[in-house]
């Protein structure tokens, strides 16, 4: 029988949040997420307490380590589309693409393939909640300064948050040999475009 990780020896003494971040999951596999705490997320880890609040402000953080840098890729994106762009809708679909073109088959959000083991968690909603308002912030900034009235901004910023957000939950739901993420945020986008 294999050792646990935790009684392995030659872990790197460097503490990162996707290693928190997997410590974590393999957690709520074992003991549910009610069932655990931040103090045995480090232990897991091997690293103290402290080191687990120097990356994250509470448990249900590490679900989101992949969407915060999907966010960061979205601001430096948006950054460098042309200004003024010919067109800001098409411009703005294209940041949310390149954020998410490195999401790959490994990359599925725990939460959405385990949320059995979750159950209804407030808080874990508020977070994710606090980090799609701060994509259509980012997004609605974008296109009032190319010309948007704000609240066709903010509408149109949070209609193209709940395509990949449908996208995301199609692709966590389409298995193993998902591939990328991209294509479905892409399917997404050419629906709600078409629709009527």
């Amino acid at each position: 029988m294999t050792p646990s990780r935790s009684a392995t020896r030659g872990r790197p003494p460097a503490a990162s949040r996707e290693l928190l971040q997997e410590s974590a999951f393999e957690l709520f596999i074992e003991n549910g997420y009610t069932g655990t705490t931040v103090d045995q997320i480090a232990t897991r880890a091997g690293v103290s307490r402290n080191t687990f609040f120097n990356y994250f402000d509470a448990k249900g953080e590490v679900f989101w380590v992949e969407l915060d840098a999907a966010t960061e890729r979205l601001k430096a994106a948006l950054a460098e589309q042309p200004a003024p762009p010919a067109d800001a809708s098409h411009a703005i679909r294209a940041a949310m693409l390149a954020a998410v073109a490195p999401l790959e088959s490994q990359h599925v959000p725990f939460i959405l393939t385990q949320y059995d083991l979750i159950g209804s968690a407030a808080e874990l909603q508020a977070s994710a909640m606090s980090r799609f308002a701060t994509q259509a912030r980012l997004l609605t900034g974008f296109a009032q300064r190319h010309g948007a009235e704000p609240a066709a901004a903010r509408a149109q910023a949070y209609a193209l948050i709940a395509c990949v957000v449908a996208a995301a939950q199609e692709w966590a739901q389409a298995g193993p040999q998902r591939g990328r993420l991209e294509p479905f945020v892409e399917r997404a986008f050419a629906s709600a475009l078409t629709a009527r």
